[in-house]
């Protein structure tokens, strides 16, 4: 019983978390920064789970900094439908964002779900010939026990939320996206994980294979604690995406804000 509450708990107060409201964008929207990036691609960051677009302002921020044309796209009906479904929505974002900005192909920063939808978009939907970098952060690549546990609680089939069933370790859906080549086509693909990431469990599942760059952020700076969410608001996990979009080495900064 004891079991059952505190994972009520952790998924409502992780609801509430995320549960600050704003209508998602029905176009995207250009916003031109003079910096030398802005000849690069242009970059969406992909939101995850509940993820309503403005908790990814801060990382759309970062990149505006840099110089990087960035758009944000918030999943339909916040990812709680079928995946496929929301990726198919997502490649007419992507054709959007091409056609307002001129660009042949662009970058995906994709956060937790948000990495799912983005994959099974260059695996399933043609999405290799527009994407040219794909950053994921804290995504359930091979799925997560956090969805599993759900359901072993007896608070339903993941309490009937379609994403979580798919990515449950072991469903239908992963066994399908991550049949055969994990990378495919020329796109360089990043994955970023943490140790401390209280929802994609084992951490390990983060992680894809046939030559994705994985970088787990503790490797490199041990004393560095980011949990799921912190993954879009961290420093050091930032200078990771920044030095992934310019095809650089893994070089986090551990001490940046």
């Amino acid at each position: 019983m004891l079991l059952r509450k505190t994972a009520l708990a952790l998924a409502l107060a992780t609801a509430a978390v995320l549960a600050t409201t704003t209508p998602a964008a029905a176009a995207p929207t250009l916003v031109a920064n003079p910096a030398p990036a802005a000849a690069a691609n242009p970059v969406i960051v992909v939101g995850g789970l509940s993820g309503v677009a403005v908790a990814y302002e801060p990382i759309a921020a970062r990149l505006r900094g840099d110089g990087y044309r960035t758009f944000i796209y918030q999943l339909p009906g916040l990812g709680l439908g079928d995946i496929p479904a929301s990726a198919r929505a997502f490649a007419g974002f992507v054709e959007q964002v091409r056609a307002s900005t001129g660009a042949s192909t662009v970058d995906v920063v994709a956060h937790s779900e948000g990495g799912l939808v983005s994959r099974y978009y260059l695996k399933r939907l043609g999405g290799t010939a527009t994407i040219g970098r794909y950053v994921s952060l804290g995504t359930p690549q091979y799925g997560t026990y956090v969805a599993n546990i759900v359901a072993f609680l007896g608070l339903g089939s993941c309490a009937g939320v379609v994403a979580c069933q798919q990515m449950t370790i072991g469903s239908a859906f992963l066994a399908d996206l991550n049949a055969g080549d994990d990378t495919p086509g020329a796109v360089r693909y990043t994955t970023i994980r943490t140790l401390q990431d209280e929802l994609v469990r084992p951490t390990g599942n983060a992680a894809v294979n046939d030559g994705a760059t994985n970088v787990l952020i503790q490797a490199y700076c041990p004393l560095r604690v980011v949990g799921h969410l912190g993954l879009v608001l961290d420093g050091t996990a930032y200078t990771i995406v920044r030095g992934a979009l310019v095809d650089g080495p893994v070089r986090p900064n551990c001490v940046a804000l």
